[in-house]
């Protein structure tokens, strides 16, 4: 009869294959965050006053971009950007040209600089 080899095992010094892997830590939106977004969204499309969205997530950043029509530059930018969570506030609404709209702690009052107003009819 044959005899049994032994199993053969990696030195306990051999580095995880993975382990040299750069982490790539991204910022991202929660579901709460992604729900009030696309809710405002929807709205707006409803409206006709947007048609298209992308989004983001950077190392640094997350941006929820909208678009009047799909090949043009964002209409707003809704960004979230943690590192300034403490300072003026991790939310934010930047404008076409770059000019920041609102900036804050909290999403929807955020968001609300967008919101449309309603018109009274008659």
């Amino acid at each position: 009869m044959g005899e049994i080899e032994p199993i053969r095992r990696a030195p306990a010094s051999a580095p995880h294959p993975q382990s040299h892997a750069p982490l790539v830590v991204q910022v991202t939106f929660d579901r709460r965050e992604l729900d009030r977004m696309l809710d405002l969204y929807g709205r707006m499309v409803a409206a006709g006053e947007w048609r298209d969205y992308a989004i983001d997530f950077l190392k640094e950043r997350a941006v929820f971009s909208v678009f009047r029509r799909s090949l043009d530059v964002p209409l707003y930018r809704i960004e979230k950007t943690p590192k300034l969570a403490r300072k003026q506030g991790a939310y934010s609404v930047v404008s076409q040209t770059g000019l920041i709209l609102k900036r804050g702690h909290e999403l929807p009052r955020v968001l609300a600089v967008l919101e449309k107003p309603l018109t009274a009819i008659g």
